[in-house]
């Protein structure tokens, strides 16, 4: 089993059943035994939820944590000033069970937008929750499974390094699988670590390696009112990372990997899909464009219904490459496709290629499927991650409410 939040030393956590969803856990909680640096980015949207505006104020204010309370369910947004005023309880109960301060507490939220808290069945299962609190592969697993929505599977990992002859670990967690695109997503997805790192590095890493993960994966094209990502550092392993350290390069590359694995979990769970795309560009003049190109790809909604009915329609790519906003010269583009059952070329130099359409329909037919686009304008190259368009997206987005 893979382990998640719980896995660095000095995290507990735990995930309960408080009855704000029908059946499946609806509150989650982890907590360090000693206070945490952190780090964060939140929603780009305009609109942000009662929990979002919390966090931002916690991370301006620069204090550290040392406990996460997460519900799923109901959002809290776009709920007013009783919103606020539930998200002040929250944090006043959780810091009263816990024996902690209001401001080392970080609330996150998910589900139902517009809808109130219900909040006495959220305050009543916080003291419930604390008394589970575990540092365990149940643990790990409950308090994952207790931040889900539409999600269809738990998304969790854990790291390992060695650094200066001493274990460092990074364990992460995440939720999301519609409202997914680029800067960030109906997602939340939280990182732990015992290594010691400060909140300004922790930052710099952060916003790193979203632009290579969170920001990097498309299902729908929508962005959420509750987006976030945070990561955590208690120190308790004893070794401190800094850019100067031996370790920093070995650390650095575990905290990318760790953060695209729940990147490329969360859209390969995208709500009604049936294939994870990965689309690999190199050749372009730029990264920005490079990314450009790429994100483009798997959030055009043409791509996605030609890779959902195993289309190898080459001409939704390169006229989503098209209007990317990144320059680059369409005679000299070479698009392939490749699944484990083969690789098809289907344009070289700008050149369209007659092809096998039985191999590519066999190609296609996989669930994981690659595009490799390779262009002329230069050396930088960018991945990014999408999945396909089905019917049943419809029907679970019509149906969310009821």
């Amino acid at each position: 089993m893979t382990r998640g939040i719980t896995a660095p030393k000095g995290f507990q956590a735990a995930g309960f059943y408080s009855g704000v969803k029908r059946k499946r856990k609806d509150l989650s909680m982890m907590i360090s035994q000693s206070p945490m640096s952190w780090a964060a980015l939140f929603t780009t949207n305009v609109v942000k939820a009662a929990p979002v505006l919390w966090g931002e104020s916690l991370l301006k204010a620069g204090k550290p944590l040392q406990a996460l309370v997460i519900n799923s369910g109901n959002a809290n947004a776009c709920t007013g000033e009783q919103g606020d005023l539930d998200l002040q309880k929250m944090v006043e109960q959780t810091a009263m069970v816990l024996s902690i301060p209001e401001t080392s507490v970080l609330i996150a939220s998910t589900g139902v937008i517009g809808v109130p808290l219900p909040i006495e069945k959220i305050l009543s299962g916080i003291p419930q929750a604390a008394n589970l609190l575990d540092s365990s592969q149940e643990a790990d697993d409950a308090v994952a499974e207790g931040i889900v929505t539409t999600d269809t599977f738990i998304k969790q990992a854990s790291i390992t390094i060695e650094v200066q002859g001493v274990e460092v670990t990074l364990g992460g967690m995440a939720k999301g699988s519609g409202m997914i695109h680029p800067n960030m997503a109906t997602m939340l997805a939280f990182v732990t670590t015992d290594a010691k790192v400060d909140t300004g590095l922790l930052q710099e890493l952060l916003k790193e390696a979203s632009d290579e993960s969170y920001h990097m994966i498309s299902v729908d094209g929508d962005t959420s009112t509750n987006d976030t990502v945070a990561v955590f550092a208690n120190g308790e392993s004893g070794v401190e990372i800094t850019k100067e350290s031996d370790g920093y390069l070995a650390f650095k590359a575990a905290f990318f990997q760790i953060h695209q694995s729940l990147a490329i979990a969360i859209v390969s769970d995208g709500e009604g899909a049936g294939k994870l795309i990965e689309v690999k560009l190199k050749g372009a003049a730029t990264k920005e464009a490079a990314k450009r190109m790429a994100r483009s790809i798997v959030s055009s909604s043409l791509v996605k219904t030609a890779f959902f009915g195993e289309d190898a329609n080459w001409g939704r790519i390169l006229c989503a490459m098209g209007y990317s906003g990144a320059d680059f010269n369409p005679k000299e583009v070479g698009i392939q496709i490749q699944s484990e059952q083969g690789l098809i070329d289907l344009m070289k130099r700008g050149v369209p290629i007659v092809f096998d359409e039985d191999l590519a329909a066999k190609i296609l037919s996989e669930d994981k499927l690659q595009v490799l686009v390779t262009i002329q304008d230069g050396k930088e190259s960018a991945t990014a991650w999408g999945c396909d368009l089905s019917y049943e997206y419809v029907k679970i987005n019509g149906e969310y409410r009821t």
